[in-house]
């Protein structure tokens, strides 16, 4: 599948500046507020930005290497965390309800059987979720394009209804280890430095998983490029999540990129189409370890640090509020003129 992702046009930078610059307060007097409404109006190409309907897209699927101890919690807790969204009863609808934000959950290959349902996108590629990259490649070069291609619909399909800004979530009982693997062989990342505790597992828990992932990784012949490393090691979700922000960045679309899975699926879409990194709001910094390199890799800074490591999209629905105060203050903020405010004396003391 083709994107046409094209960087947003540099010309407007210097009015949107000057406007910034020209609001009711000493230049640079609000931080990163200031880069982030300059970032806003540069996406939309305009003065006067409007955020609309914003949405959430969690995307859950299982991992085959997840059978084999790679994490402190058993594979059907997918399944049942995706019953615990459609419920509303998980941090990211608390969140997402708090914040105005509409919440999109999609199956993308869960090792259960949902049947339909009203508040779930059945995008399965696969109803067992992923082989193990323990043993082989997780999925196909076709299962993965599927992946990819059904997360680039549900985002079409969201951006379609009026949607302008899309945060991006996930779950899935393994998906840090597969993060670890494509951030290491997309990031040159060393694997060790990229392996966590991930669901809380204890320093015999976080060896065994390095140990498991060490011999995963000396396993794969391929090259380091992105699809090819994403259908070796990722999970449908993860794939799901990296279509759907190219098919985001292409519509140009606001991306809110939440933690280290969400970023490990922004590792493969960037290195594919890097002018996707544009559109891209990085929520927060993640207590997972590697997620600060991924960070630095980048060249990316966060809006929050607040030691969260859940997942689901909460980061974004988090930074959500700072977001749209960015907007807010470059649409509704008095001008010096407008106010009939003295600007700062230029003369020399």
């Amino acid at each position: 599948m083709k994107f046409d992702i094209t960087p947003p046009d540099d010309a407007l930078r210097g009015l949107l500046q000057q406007k910034i610059d020209g609001k009711t307060k000493p230049q640079g007097a609000l931080g990163r507020l200031e880069a982030l409404a300059l970032q806003i109006g540069q996406v939309q190409q305009t003065l006067t930005p409007e955020l609309r309907m914003p949405h959430i897209l969690v995307c859950a699927g299982d991992h085959g290497a997840a059978k084999a101890g790679i994490s402190a919690y058993p594979q059907d807790v997918t399944w049942q965390m995706v019953e615990n969204f459609l419920a509303g009863g998980a941090a990211i609808n608390v969140f997402a309800r708090a914040n105005g934000i509409e919440l999109v959950v999609a199956d993308a290959g869960v090792n259960h059987a949902f049947g339909k349902r009203e508040n779930l996108v059945d995008a399965k590629v696969s109803p067992h979720g992923t082989a193990s990259y323990l043993e082989g490649a997780a999925m196909t070069a076709e299962q993965c394009a599927q992946a990819m291609a059904n997360g680039a619909q549900i985002v079409a399909d969201i951006h379609a209804r009026g949607c302008n800004v899309i945060g991006f979530g996930e779950m899935g009982i393994g998906n840090t280890a597969s993060a670890s693997l494509i951030t290491h062989f997309l990031a040159g990342i060393p694997l060790a430095d990229c392996v966590g505790r991930g669901t809380g597992l204890d320093d015999a828990g976080v060896s065994r998983k390095l140990g498991l992932l060490e011999k995963a990784a000396a396993l794969y012949s391929g090259d380091p490029v992105p699809l090819s490393v994403l259908a070796h090691f990722g999970g449908f979700e993860i794939a799901m999540l990296a279509g759907g922000m190219l098919a985001a960045a292409e519509r140009k679309m606001l991306l809110l990129i939440d933690g280290f899975i969400v970023t490990s699926a922004l590792l493969a879409a960037a290195t594919l189409h890097p002018a996707t990194l544009q559109y891209c709001v990085f929520s927060h910094r993640s207590q997972e370890r590697g997620h600060c390199l991924q960070l630095e890799h980048l060249g990316a800074r966060p809006l929050l640090d607040m030691d969260l490591r859940l997942g689901e999209g909460t980061g974004a629905a988090l930074a959500w509020p700072l977001v749209r105060a960015a907007a807010a203050f470059l649409n509704e903020m008095a001008s010096f003129e407008s106010a009939g405010v003295n600007k700062r004396n230029e003369a020399k003391v």
